[in-house]
């Protein structure tokens, strides 16, 4: 790999992005989690994490800063890792306007949308132990990501996807293969 890659997993809500992330990580590749920005935000404001205050800076980072915000927060975290990796990933980007910064700022950002159906994603929301989402409240989020965060744009282009609807083993498998093509 001549140029340094950052790799950004997208996708809906329980396809399996963070667990993509924390692959990475065992492979010894550093990433960064978007949503760890809400958490350090609220500890700066000395404020308890929790969904309320989540939601709260959230907005307070897209009012000051635009829906690219935390592309923007993440970007001095970006360029230290790449100092110390050639290749890192993304956990977390969601937005088209944090794609179109990241591209503009970083040409070698790579999109691997991690693709589960509804159903899937539904059933392992509903289950995970850290924030669990009714069944029937998964479907009103999607709609809610999709409209409200314009989440839609970076899916829809992504450079590689990986079909997650099956065990760990076999996701890592793809994310192998896809690591062999972009390193």
């Amino acid at each position: 790999m001549d140029e340094n890659k950052i790799i950004a997993f997208v996708g809906m809500p329980g396809a399996g992005k963070s667990e993509a992330a924390a692959y990475l990580q065992e492979k010894s590749i550093p990433f960064v989690r978007f949503g760890s920005l809400t958490d350090e935000g609220l500890k700066e404001l000395g404020l308890e994490i929790n969904p309320e205050n989540e939601k709260m800076l959230r907005e307070k980072y897209r009012d000051e800063l635009g829906m690219a915000a935390y592309a923007i927060k993440a970007k001095p975290k970006i360029e230290e890792l790449l100092k110390k990796s050639k290749i890192i990933g993304i956990d977390g980007l969601y937005s088209w306007e944090e794609y179109t910064y990241l591209k503009d700022v970083f040409p070698n950002l790579v999109l691997v949308h991690i693709f589960a159906s509804p159903e899937v994603r539904y059933s392992r929301l509903e289950k995970r132990p850290v924030r669990p989402i009714p069944f029937g409240v998964s479907r009103e989020r999607d709609f809610s990501e999709i409209e409200r965060l314009n989440k839609g744009g970076p899916i829809a282009i992504a450079d590689y996807l990986i079909k997650n609807e099956g065990d760990m083993d076999e996701m890592n498998i793809e994310i192998d293969k896809m690591l062999d093509i972009y390193k």
